[in-house]
């Protein structure tokens, strides 16, 4: 009998009906399904909004990018630029210094009029930074009062820190000569950039799609009896099917909301607390039109093939719930094949190559991680399948695993590929910051800081003014003018920035520790460290349900062990061991990916290899601790389990 359309709806509300219909389980369900499909839908919007982020914010930039030519005389319409660059209290900080040549020199973007010799043009978070009591030394740098400031059309975002700066002192060839600002071609981000902030989104999303296949699944025991009542009711196999479908279809619609709320909130936050070149404006923050609807429509289908998928080996009959009993081993080659294909997208790398193919490094990396879930079923199941002998918890476990790997596998394997993606990330922040912390001279090891100018003032001038700026012990002379500095004087630093740009608002100050690099690289670091500790603690509280579940399966089991005599402690090893078998050997596959594709990533910044052992530990630790921790909170469960009462059957 063909299955109409209408019927198909019927099934559909009757699953969606009987996902609330288990009382405080049904909803524990459902509220972890939305919970788990939210929180991926989340970072698939976030994912789908930083493209049109990024091109909002360029596309500015690229309206006041200055490209000077040589070739340009002098005229009425031209204006003579300079770039500035400096750090105050670890923050970096941007502008142009402007002098025009007629009475009708071109205007910057967002910018009413130039400002005069002494007077700038701030964007709005710089104009605040000038105003607040404690920055007398920034505002002593340029000794500029500030007469306007710069319109959002002239910003990458709202918490840029950049300026325009009117000078009497600029000339060629020192400066630049432009009739125009901005430029015909694309704004091109650089590399390191875009290589930082596809690897932060692969290593975070990743582990969230693995989180959502096993979310689908949550409290799947459970759906199957009550799918064996339906078929003692009258149902077929595959009205059971569809009605399955839709109980993950009501659970995947309302994670659709739920993860809709929480990247509204995600993008409240981002406007809010965005500093530098990750601010954005709120009509930036819009997701791609046609990767959000394919992320709508994606998401649910997802869901319920996933499902389908995992009742292929569950057969629903009216007196109960059987599976599929003859045993089929894992076939190791077609899980190695993403492996070898994201080798392959990242082989660049070995020959010296990253400019350029940074989506191919990012689409490698992503599929590295995804090797990690589809290979950790069959390292267990070869592992497990050798282990002889030991004690009776752990025969009791192995003998588990060996029956059945793949409840324990699946929630270890979001957790071993959380751990691998941010052991690379780790890598590879680590060696960008040992390029942009590591000394370009050898002096520079000695001295705290190196001054590059751009004018010609002969270098005693520097010597004498350096010298007599506070906080200076030394001064060396040369092409560029090392300075060492009083350790104990905390604003001997922006002291010595202040003299530095007095003499040439375009001298480059080069610090040895670099600190506005140093803490931008440091709190990318916390940011993904926090984000993957958030992501391990759901899957930590997803497992305690499914530990629960998984120990009410067996009650009779274990009511039957306990019955002949098995100790308590034993039981409670034997869970133990179940789990941590898996989390070893997980950990053990997430450390060698890891720290392999932190390797690549270091040879795509040219940096040098170095294993950050620290970072190893911390990470794979946290992830064995949320484990272990989630474990042990279920073990409480088990005495009740282990009762008289549970030796009763039907």
């Amino acid at each position: 009998m063909s299955v109409t359309p209408r019927r198909w709806l019927f099934e559909l509300a009757l699953g969606a009906r009987m996902s609330v219909a288990g009382g405080g389980a049904g909803w524990v369900r459902l509220s972890l399904i939305a919970a788990g499909v939210g929180l991926g839908v989340a970072v698939l919007l976030g994912a789908a909004t930083v493209p049109a982020a990024l091109g909002a914010s360029n596309a500015r930039i690229d309206t006041r990018v200055i490209e000077t030519s040589h070739d340009l005389p002098a005229a009425d319409d031209t204006l003579l630029t300079g770039h500035v660059t400096t750090t105050y209290e670890g923050t970096s900080i941007s502008g142009e210094l402007l002098r025009p040549e007629g009475s009708h020199p071109p205007l910057p973007p967002g910018v009413s009029r130039l400002p005069g010799p002494g007077q700038m043009v701030a964007s709005p978070a710089l104009a605040r930074m000038l105003a607040e009591p404690g920055s007398g030394l920034l505002r002593e740098r340029w000794d500029a009062e500030v007469v306007g400031v710069i319109g959002a059309e002239g910003l990458s975002g709202p918490a840029e820190l950049f300026f325009y700066l009117g000078t009497d002192k600029l000339s060629p060839p020192g400066a630049g000569r432009i009739d125009e600002f901005g430029t015909s071609g694309a704004h091109e981000a650089v590399p390191m950039a875009v290589l930082l902030i596809l690897a932060g989104m692969v290593v975070l999303l990743i582990p969230v799609l693995v989180f959502m296949a096993g979310a689908v699944r949550f409290g799947d025991r459970t759906r199957n009896r009550r799918l064996a009542a339906l078929r003692l009711a009258g149902s077929d196999i595959a009205m059971t099917r569809r009605i399955a479908a839709g109980e993950t279809l009501i659970g995947a619609l309302l994670g659709l909301l739920v993860g809709g709320l929480l990247w509204a909130g995600g993008i409240l936050l981002a406007h809010r607390y965005g500093t530098g070149p990750l601010s954005f404006y709120p009509a930036d923050l819009r997701p791609v039109p046609l990767l959000a609807a394919a992320i709508v429509v994606a998401v649910p289908v997802a869901a319920v093939l996933v499902t389908l998928t995992a009742m292929r080996r569950v057969v629903a009959e009216p007196l109960g719930v059987t599976r599929m009993s003859t045993p089929t081993r894992r076939r190791f080659w077609w899980r190695l094949l993403p492996s070898a294909l994201g080798i392959v997208l990242l082989w660049p790398l070995f020959e010296g190559g990253s400019s350029g193919v940074e989506f191919q490094i990012a689409g490698g990396m992503a599929l590295l991680l995804i090797g990690v879930a589809l290979l950790l079923p069959w390292l267990v199941e070869a592992v497990v399948d050798r282990l002889r002998g030991g004690s009776p918890a752990w025969e009791l476990a192995v003998r588990r695993l060996q029956l059945d790997s793949g409840t324990a596998v699946r929630a270890v394997s979001g957790i071993a590929v959380s751990v691998a993606g941010v052991l690379a990330m780790q890598g590879l922040v680590t060696g960008i910051e040992s390029q942009v912390t590591e000394p370009s001279t050898t002096a520079a090891v000695r001295y705290d800081a190196e001054i590059f100018p751009e004018t010609t003032l002969p270098t005693g001038v520097w010597a004498r003014a350096l010298a007599a700026t506070p906080g200076v012990r030394e001064v060396t002379e040369g092409r560029h003018l090392s300075v060492a500095l009083d350790p104990g004087d905390p604003v001997a630093m922006e002291q010595l920035r202040n003299t530095a740009a007095g003499l040439d608002p375009q001298a480059y100050v080069w610090t040895t520790n670099n600190d506005a690099a140093r803490n931008a690289l440091a709190g990318l670091r916390d940011t993904l460290l926090a984000g993957t500790t958030a992501l391990l603690l759901l899957i930590g509280a997803s497992m305690i349900i499914n530990i629960a579940e998984q120990l009410r399966e067996r009650r009779r089991a274990l009511a039957v062990l306990a019955a002949f005599g098995t100790p308590h402690r034993t039981l409670r090893a034997s869970i133990l061991y179940q789990v941590t078998v898996p989390v070893a050997l997980g950990m053990l596959l997430a450390i060698t990916v890891g720290t392999g594709l932190a390797a690549m990533l270091q040879l795509a910044v040219s940096a040098p290899l170095r294993v950050d052992w620290l970072g190893i530990g911390t990470t794979s630790g946290i992830g064995v601790l949320v484990v272990l921790g989630t474990t042990a909170a279920g073990l409480p469960l088990l005495r009740s389990l282990t009762s008289p009462g549970n030796l009763r059957t039907e």
